[in-house]
């Protein structure tokens, strides 16, 4: 299997993003500004979890998890509409970036997938370290 030792990084990348909503939630019940300090990273975020997605699929993974954890980020974010259609077109740029680029699974698409895996749980632990409760 191409990607078979990413087992520690799906469960670190899923539970941090569980942390994550946690953040996310805290800041709509007090947010007073439209962007967060952390829009950007979280930008970033979404980009990284539509690669991710399109990636795994490409590689086998037939689950709907990463795109399920971007709807409950937007959703426990509670957006405005131009941050939400902003979070949403991140994520559909990650997906698409691929999309062209790969027609199977092959080592070079294992590799980016290794590493945008580690990319997102790195934005999701610095998201939740500095913004959490």
């Amino acid at each position: 299997m191409i990607f078979g030792n990413l087992g520690h990084s799906t469960r670190c990348l899923s539970v941090a993003a569980v942390l994550l909503v946690g953040v996310t939630q805290a800041h709509a019940q007090t947010a007073v500004t439209p962007d967060p300090p952390y829009e950007s990273k979280l930008v970033r975020l979404a980009e990284v979890l539509g690669s991710v997605h399109f990636l795994r699929r490409l590689c086998g993974e037939q689950s709907t998890v990463w795109r399920d954890s971007m709807g409950e980020l937007i959703e426990n974010e509670v957006p405005t509409p131009e941050r939400r259609a902003r979070l949403t077109a991140s994520f559909n740029h990650g997906y698409r970036s691929f999309d062209g680029v790969y027609q199977r699974c092959t080592d070079a698409a294992a590799t980016a997938l290794s590493q945008y895996m580690r990319e997102g749980e790195a934005l999701t632990l610095d998201i939740s370290t500095r913004y959490g409760n």
